[in-house]
């Protein structure tokens, strides 16, 4: 393919890594938001460099005009999850949408590698409409832990230096780190629930906090110095002590008086 080829090409997987790369910070978001625990943590996206599509189709034995049925992650995201369970949670969040389409799942975390690699992989069909017209593009997601993400990205830059050909001492270490990490991620697994509770506890206060302050605000705006002051030392009282039910209890009482 000549240069301006490939650039069309790669053209709908760019668009493909940014929408999907929205869609997921949104559902993040649109949680958070509402003051509930989000299985994501944070998302990343990529398209795959010409140099390496054309390696990998080699090493497949791909012809060139094979690429975007049989190179599967072109277009890829990360998608990080806090805990193992999590990821299971993801998945079946991209199962039922219906905006993407799944071809098929590869479970390396119960199935891991030999070298260690743990994560989750998704192959999904995404519809994707440019100047060129509507086509659908496979993409990976990969979905995993902070930790194994650490553990991969180091794993990955050790296989680029040595261009795949790992001293056995590095790689037993990196085995050894891998299973490590996996031991991190079960021990977070068994005090899931309180640091769950503890993030959607301090999530809560944030947005509550931020409500009371506009609310203070705006009656200022409107005038009410006296009971805007009023309310402004009954909140640094309680602030002292971070008492989410008070703070619930104050964002009521100036919301009353804001409405009337």
């Amino acid at each position: 393919m000549e240069l301006i080829e490939w650039k069309d090409l790669l053209t709908s997987y760019e668009y493909a890594v940014e929408e999907l790369k929205v869609k997921f910070k949104n559902i993040r978001n649109e949680l958070k938001g509402r003051g509930e625990y989000s299985p994501i943590e944070f998302v990343t996206g990529r398209v795959k460099k010409v140099s390496s599509i054309i390696a990998k189709a080699k090493r497949l034995g791909v012809s060139i005009d094979e690429i975007e049925e049989k190179i599967e992650d072109i277009a890829g995201i990360r998608i990080m999850c806090q805990f193992v369970e999590d990821i299971y949670i993801v998945t079946s969040l991209i199962r039922s949408r219906k905006d993407m389409k799944v071809v098929y799942e590869k479970d390396y975390i119960n199935n891991y590698k030999e070298s260690g690699y743990r994560s989750y992989h998704v192959i999904i069909k995404y519809p994707i409409q440019t100047a060129s017209g509507y086509k659908e593009i496979l993409a990976e997601i990969q979905i995993r832990t902070l930790a194994m993400n650490f553990w991969a990205t180091i794993e990955h830059s050790l296989r680029y230096k040595y261009d795949k050909f790992m001293p056995q001492d590095i790689a037993q270490r990196l085995r050894r780190a891998a299973d490590a990490a996996f031991l991190l991620d079960q021990e977070m697994s068994e005090i899931r629930e309180e640091i769950m509770k503890a993030q959607v506890i301090f999530e809560m206060k944030s947005m509550t906090t931020r409500d009371i302050l506009d609310a203070i605000q705006q009656l200022y705006k409107d005038g009410q110095d006296d009971i805007a002051m009023h309310f402004q030392k009954e909140f640094d009282k309680i602030m002292t002590f971070e008492d989410l039910n008070k703070l619930l209890a104050l964002k009521k009482e100036i919301e009353n008086v804001v409405k009337r």
